[in-house]
């Protein structure tokens, strides 16, 4: 029994981590099913082309649906205006002229794949359009018809499954994007001010920051797809740009913070500063925890009190040092690391009420009740 029980766990974890793919099973399994079905009944030459059209533009979410399906499409309706040209005017009835047609169809199509990957399909296109002849003998317009009609009989279903069934969209995959990375950045922050006042492993600073970047790049190519998923929606949904751009540049304060973090604060400077920056970075990890959760429950954004607080007292505490003439005796790099631990606090500050902005535009409840407020 506690085998099974165990197993039972084991299986429904499994499958709440893996739902998006699990989706994705689906959605390719009956896009290939309803291919298959369509092509008979509308009677195809050759069915195979058709469900493999689908499988292949049945993508992760919607917004790479659209973009698969229409840079396919693209490719294959102009390589196959192409093919048939070729066909017609190329004449191929032996094995030699076929072989030349096919080289003088191919070469241009395969460098325009090349240099453009939106028409990747085209070589294949042309390779079908003039070879299939030989197996159905089609005429190549025919062949080229053909094509054009598996291309969109397969690209329709896969989109539409894409839409309609368990659609994953590229809309929602980019708010959890960021929020991975704002996660990140919670569990970076002690470590960075720790490094002010004692030793801390740089491998697991460098890591974070690694992990960062590569989240960020990932998180770039899903807002790509969300744009083209934008014709599917039939509701307003908030410009995810100013989140994005929110969030690379927190990653720059980090950055930033890091770099002053590479000379300690001076010993006399321990004493003092040490628990304002701890408190600020618990403040600041906290927030940032915060609106990870709101940014998931499509919530307003928490109270950014604390870490306000904290930062002045930072401040503060740093204007009386200085008005102590406590910095005059410092070398020129210790001023400058300072300085910049200063600058980058300001525009971390800065920065997390730009994130509290963004939060608050996905949030539909918190944003009509704030201009319900404003209109009274």
């Amino acid at each position: 029994m506690n085998r099974m029980a165990t197993a039972g766990k084991w299986v429904q974890t499994w499958l709440a981590s893996h739902g998006v793919e699990l989706g994705l099973c689906l959605r390719v399994t009956i896009s290939a099913v309803l291919t298959f079905a369509t092509a008979h009944l509308l009677n195809l030459a050759i069915a195979l082309w058709a469900v493999l059209t689908a499988i292949i533009l049945t993508q992760l979410n919607v917004g790479r649906s659209v973009k698969a399906t229409t840079d396919y499409f693209i490719a294959t309706v102009g390589a196959a205006i192409y093919a048939a040209v070729v066909g017609t005017l190329v004449p191929h009835a032996d094995e030699i002229s076929l072989l030349a047609a096919l080289a003088i169809a191919v070469a241009p199509a395969a460098l325009l794949a090349a240099l453009n990957t939106r028409f990747s399909a085209a070589p294949f296109t042309v390779v079908l359009v003039l070879l299939a002849p030989t197996i159905t003998h089609a005429a190549p317009l025919a062949s080229a018809l053909e094509r054009v009609m598996e291309v969109a009989v397969g690209g329709i279903i896969g989109l539409l499954v894409s839409i309609l069934v368990l659609p994953a969209r590229a809309y929602n995959l980019v708010i959890e994007a960021a929020a991975q990375i704002l996660e990140v950045m919670a569990r970076l922050l002690p470590a960075l001010f720790a490094k002010f006042t004692q030793p801390v492993d740089d491998a697991l600073i460098l890591s974070a920051q690694n992990e960062i970047t590569a989240a960020f790049m990932r998180l770039e190519a899903i807002a790509a797809e969300a744009k083209h998923e934008r014709m599917t929606r039939f509701t307003a949904e908030a410009d995810q740009g100013p989140l994005l751009r929110t969030v690379l540049r927190l990653h720059h304060d980090l950055v930033m913070i890091a770099r002053a973090a590479l000379v300690p604060l001076p010993e006399a400077f321990h004493a003092r500063l040490e628990p304002l920056l701890a408190r600020a970075a618990e403040a600041a990890a906290d927030y940032l925890r915060a609106c990870v959760s709101a940014l998931r429950a499509r919530r307003g954004p928490p109270a950014l009190d604390a870490v306000a607080a904290a930062l002045d007292a930072y401040d503060s505490e740093m204007a009386a040092l200085r008005r102590e003439g406590a910095t005059r005796e410092l070398p020129v790099d210790a001023v400058e690391h300072l300085f910049t631990l200063g600058f980058a606090l300001d525009q971390l500050r800065a920065h997390l009420k730009d994130l509290a902005r963004c939060v608050s535009e996905f949030a539909p409840s918190y944003t009509h009740s704030i201009a319900a407020t404003s209109l009274l």
